[in-house]
């Protein structure tokens, strides 16, 4: 007996020793294709990365695989319950691989398909183990490196980390990766609040996603959603009344499509600047969050006006066109689509700013993202016209040039250095005669502002230009005051900012924290960087002239008003030659703002299609719109102690009188103001004019 005894525990020996060696072997053999410990402990899928509006909502994601991870306890019980009925009962008990399933399987395969091969027995660690480290490869050294990995994952982790990690790592159909994902895709919910059979359909999707998609095969999802609610139910983990209700609940989808986000130019021009500071690891797998300055309430407005604008513009030009016909000139040189689509589209972009700290408040780069993605508010370069005419007048300010300075409105001819003659014209192609600085830029003179650029020099007003931060080339030409050189939208909108921020241009921005996965601070600013550009005098007076554009009912901005935008306010127009270009940029003390409208083709919008008709209009909408939305206080502009406010007379611009007929109030930088008392109405001498002088000068001078 004792020999016998001794026999089996010699035999059972040596079968352990020749198991254990052919384990080992086994190791051995295959110890090149497992993983290693690094990897095994740094398990890290491609992650979403978020952007985010500064009123808190999700712009856009980007990511190559879409994942919203969660922990195990962010998980909805009945998903865990539903997946361990189905794809593993044993999972609590094994230590990666199921011996017991393994022969089972074996059996059948044997009985059913008469080979080896077939349903195989693979526990949920042995998935997540081929999904993040192996291929789908159907071999036998592939089984074996998996079941080997699976064993390596359970010593590394705990079994709730490996059921978190499978829901975050797997590919649920529709672009979902991770029950958060799916939870979301489908539901429209989180992963935590989902319901029996919202679980049963999300776990039955594993086996084949888009086979059982419900989107594309609702009865097949409905059918293997019952099979999984069968199994929980033969399982224990619910009831036969659970699962029976489960059952007759139809599969109702509140489904969310991929789309590219909302503020789709502003987010595109937020992922090239991500990309080009962060790398591409940032945006596509590390999950990063981005935090912007766009506010989603204006975005909405600014999209909205503009489109609606662009949509009866697009009409009323297709209209003239089929009325009168472009000649064969137009449509030389258009040989595909997109040329077509460059001259007969009408474009537009839109770009508010505050102009306080550069926060980007809202951005439209073009009328459908869908059609183009060219962010005409960032990249495009057009003229801007008489929208850059604030630059020069701030060049003529600032070297104490007064707003009182009178200049003729008159035929002029400048000669120029290659021997022509240049003789400017006013957009209305009319002179109106002797006027003030205030009074031009009000009304918009061409003939004024050359005369001008002439007194303070071209090469000094680009180098205004360059403190004001405009990024283009600006030529340092006399025709300056027409706004020859091409801008970006969003660089003249800074520039206008200057204005209202006491001469303090602030860097646009529209990034303010990336954080990644791991809490780590990438970026973190409050706003844009600051520079100096004016004195605060220069900047108030500046204001003041830019106020007379909307106030004065002859300056071009006038229908602001009219349209009943009543808060203090300055702005400027801008049309380029043959009318292709149609700009309004202005200000509040909160808010800058710039529209411009056109072709793509530089084509022309129609005759009389100028910036105080075409982009002056969106501009106010917007405007009205966004200041209600944010709930802001009417502001003034503020005088600084050291601008000298002097009543001066409207006829001669000198220091008025208590007999002069007109007083205006005006402001003048440091040792600009006048001095001498006016010299035509005294006690002694006040002029007698007849009643049609007195009507001609009333209607020709600027009224406050």
């Amino acid at each position: 007996m004792a020999r016998t005894f001794y026999r089996i525990l010699l035999y059972c020996s040596i079968c352990s020793l020749l198991m254990i060696a052919g384990a080992a072997g086994i190791v051995w053999k295959f110890r090149t294709g497992l993983p290693s410990f690094d990897e095994l402990e740094n398990v890290e899928p491609a992650q979403t990365t978020n952007v985010y509006s500064a009123d808190g909502k999700v712009l856009r994601r980007f990511f190559v695989q879409n994942r919203e991870p969660v922990s195990y306890d962010d998980i909805a019980p009945s998903t865990i319950d539903a997946l361990i009925a189905v794809e593993d009962q044993n999972f609590w008990r094994h230590w990666g691989v199921s011996i017991p399933d393994i022969f089972r399987a074996v059996a059948r395969n044997l009985v059913k398909e008469g080979s080896l091969k077939g349903h195989g027995a693979s526990t949920i660690t042995q998935q997540l183990a081929r999904n993040l480290f192996l291929d789908q490869e159907v071999t036998w050294s592939r089984k074996i490196k998996e079941q080997l990995t699976a064993v390596l994952l359970e010593r590394t982790y705990t079994k709730r980390e490996i059921i978190e990690m499978y829901f975050n790592q797997m590919l649920f159909g529709n672009g979902a990766h991770g029950i958060q994902s799916a939870a979301e895709r489908f539901f429209r919910k989180d992963a935590k609040d989902l319901a029996v059979e919202e679980s049963a359909l999300l776990v039955g999707l594993l086996k084949s996603p888009y086979y059982y998609s419900p989107i594309t095969y609702p009865k097949r999802a409905e059918a293997r959603r019952n099979l999984v609610l069968r199994q929980m139910w033969s399982s224990g983990r619910i009831s036969l009344a659970e699962r029976r209700s489960a059952e007759q609940r139809p599969i109702i989808l509140k489904r969310t499509e991929e789309v590219a986000g909302e503020a789709p130019y502003f987010t595109e021009h937020i992922r090239r600047n991500v990309e080009s500071e962060h790398g591409v690891a940032v945006l596509y797998q590390d999950g990063a969050d981005v935090f912007t300055t766009l506010d989603s309430r204006l975005q909405e407005i600014a999209e909205k006006e503009l489109k609606h604008w662009l949509t009866e513009r697009q009409w009323e030009i297709d209209n003239q066109r089929r009325r009168n016909p472009p000649d064969s000139t137009f449509w030389a040189g258009m040989e595909t689509h997109a040329d077509s689509m460059a001259a007969t589209a009408v474009q537009g972009a839109l770009v508010a700013i505050d102009p306080r700290n550069g926060h980007v408040l809202a951005m439209v780069g073009g009328r459908d993202f869908a059609e183009s993605k060219f962010n005409r508010a960032v990249q495009a370069l057009r003229q801007p016209g008489s929208a850059f005419k604030p630059i020069i007048y701030t060049a003529a300010v600032d070297r104490k040039i007064p707003p009182t300075e009178r200049l003729p409105d008159t035929a002029v001819s400048i000669p120029m250095q290659d021997g022509t003659v240049w003789q400017p014209e006013n957009y209305d192609r009319r002179f109106l005669g002797w006027m003030t600085l205030r009074q031009g830029l009000a009304r918009s003179r061409n003939v004024v502002t050359t005369q001008l650029v002439q007194r303070v020099g071209p090469r000094k007003v680009v180098e205004y230009a360059r403190k004001f931060g405009f990024t283009t080339r600006i030529r340092p030409v006399l025709s300056l005051g027409m706004g020859t050189s091409e801008v970006k939208l969003i660089d003249l909108v800074s520039a206008y900012g200057v204005f209202p921020n006491h001469g303090i241009r602030v860097e646009p921005t529209t990034v303010l924290r990336i954080v990644d996965k791991d809490g780590n601070v990438l970026e973190d600013r409050l706003q844009g960087k600051e520079n100096e550009v004016l004195s605060v005098e220069t900047a108030a007076v500046m204001t003041s002239l830019l106020q007379s554009v909307m106030d004065d009912r002859n300056g071009t901005g006038y229908g602001a008003r009219r349209d009943g935008f009543k808060r203090p306010a300055g702005g400027k127009t801008g049309t380029t030659q043959n009318f292709a270009d149609a700009w309004f940029v202005g200000f509040t003390p909160q808010i800058v703002a710039g529209v411009w409208i056109g072709f793509d083709a530089k084509v022309s919008l129609g005759s009389g299609k100028s910036g105080a008709t075409m982009a002056r209009p969106v501009w106010t909408r917007f405007m009205k719109q966004a200041h209600e939305v944010l709930g802001l206080d009417v502001e003034d502009f503020e005088i600084p102690s050291g601008v000298a406010q002097v009543e001066v007379c409207g006829d001669t611009y000198q220091v008025a009188s208590i007999y002069c007929p007109k007083r205006l109030n005006e402001l003048f930088v440091p040792g600009s103001a006048p001095k001498r008392p006016c010299p035509t109405h005294t006690a002694f001498a006040t002029p007698v004019r007849n009643e049609r002088e007195s009507r001609e000068e009333k209607r020709k001078s600027y009224q406050f």
